[in-house]
């Protein structure tokens, strides 16, 4: 390859990263991007609880979560109708708040209202993410090999999953071999990693998005999008922590490393 294709390939290459580290920045300062979370409330089955900054009162009721005494609250359902004096609400469904957003969330039998505010500070405060500049040799090849292991998920406020496994990637980084956890998703597969960086010069772990491998398994794990979890954005989030195996033995200095905030 000539020195001017290879400037081109290079110039492309960045180009397409600045467009996806714009997109990124655009998410995460969004009205109700992941620093507009304020609260995780974690209810209990059949005892109602008062909440803080939230009217009524709130428990679980079947598995959804129950507030009672909202006649007076101002709140409205997705509809934008406003509620009577009890609602329940399924997995994901919200009331309307004003600009607040009131959220029921599930992690396996556990229940909790989550409350987002795009008047919250720590969205006020967040300026953008500090990244690392893309880096082809970040670029890997890897393999994937599927699973029906079932493993234990730390998550970040210490509470322990227990979820299938949807395999592990092969690939070598840095002149070492590694053997890491992955998930299925939608849009493709999804990884939870540490490096040497990790806590250091980066937050603590990181995400990735890998692409569905081929029929024989083959993929590319592009480390230039690593990208912040959202409790990197608001400590109400609860996320999975990397495994041991995807903890890396050598510096990643790809993707996103922290959040820029004021």
């Amino acid at each position: 390859m000539s020195t001017q294709q290879s400037t081109t390939t290079g110039d492309h290459f960045s180009a397409r990263w600045a467009v996806w580290h714009e997109s990124r920045e655009r998410a995460v300062r969004a009205p109700y991007g992941p620093a507009a979370l304020v609260a995780t409330n974690w209810l209990a089955d059949g005892v109602e609880l008062e909440l803080e900054g939230v009217a009524g009162t709130w428990s679980i009721v079947d598995g959804a979560v129950v507030g009672s005494g909202l006649a007076e609250s101002g709140y409205v359902d997705a509809s934008g109708s406003g509620v009577g004096d009890r609602v329940a609400l399924k997995t994901g469904e919200e009331l309307r708040d004003g600009a607040r957003i009131l959220r029921a969330f599930a992690r396996d039998d556990q229940r909790a209202l989550r409350v987002l505010d795009p008047e919250a500070s720590g969205r006020a405060a967040l300026l953008g993410i500090d990244s690392y500049q893309p880096d082809d040799d970040y670029v890997v090849s890897a393999s994937f090999r599927p699973s029906t292991e079932q493993v234990d998920v730390l998550q970040a406020d210490g509470y322990v999953s227990r979820k299938d496994l949807g395999g592990k990637l092969d690939f070598e980084l840095g002149g070492s071999a590694f053997s890491i956890d992955a998930d299925h998703t939608e849009a493709g597969l999804q990884v939870v990693f540490a490096d040497t960086t990790s806590g250091v010069e980066s937050y603590r772990f990181r995400f990735l998005t890998v692409p569905a491998p081929e029929a024989d398994g083959a993929t590319t794990i592009d480390f230039n999008r690593a990208y912040l979890p959202p409790c990197a954005f608001s400590d109400h989030f609860v996320c999975p922590t990397p495994a041991a195996d995807n903890r890396l033995s050598v510096p990643v200095r790809a993707g996103e490393r922290n959040a820029i905030k004021a």
